[in-house]
């Protein structure tokens, strides 16, 4: 898959088909993760495979991860830009999964203390997000348009709004 058109075709898939993963995918998935950049190369990430149902309680929308194949916490450890890259590694692995013809969505936490207990993390653990991965129960094929027209299809701000000279 083009990687402008992965970038301008994805969108968060919150409602999931209760499908398998093949573990192929999975793998490929979470070694996107690993492949991120990260400042000085710290690689301050961990990533805990862990039963959607599980993290569902804690999230700020439980539907998002109810149904879902495969959930992934992304936790940090560490000093400096550990959010930025943890976003970075998160990103990598939302596209990694639209081109493997999965879906994907982070999940913000309404119980983050809960959801970390929950994991079993350290003191010097943060749980930043959980990632759901699953068939979408609406399928979207991404060579439907060109990234140009799913660009100009997104609901975003115009990038002359976003884009400025200084």
């Amino acid at each position: 898959m083009d990687t402008y058109l992965a970038i301008a075709s994805r969108r968060e898939t919150k409602r999931f088909d209760g499908s398998p993963i093949p573990e192929e995918t999975v793998r490929r998935i979470l070694d996107a993760g690993r492949l991120s950049g990260s400042g000085k190369n710290r690689q301050p990430w961990t990533f805990v495979r862990v039963e959607p149902g599980r993290m569902a309680p804690f999230a700020y929308d439980p539907d998002n991860l109810r149904g879902a194949a495969v959930a992934v916490a992304i936790v940090v450890s560490g000093k400096g830009p550990v959010s930025f890259d943890a976003g970075r590694a998160a990103q990598s692995m939302l596209l990694a999964a639209w081109n493997e013809g999965v879906g994907a969505t982070p999940n913000g936490l309404a119980d983050r203390e809960g959801a970390s207990a929950e994991l079993g993390l350290g003191e010097e653990e943060q749980l930043v997000n959980v990632l759901a991965f699953g068939h979408g129960v609406r399928q979207r094929d991404p060579s439907r348009h060109t990234a140009e027209e799913w660009s100009a299809r997104a609901n975003r701000k115009p990038l002359e709004k976003v884009v400025r000279e200084a």
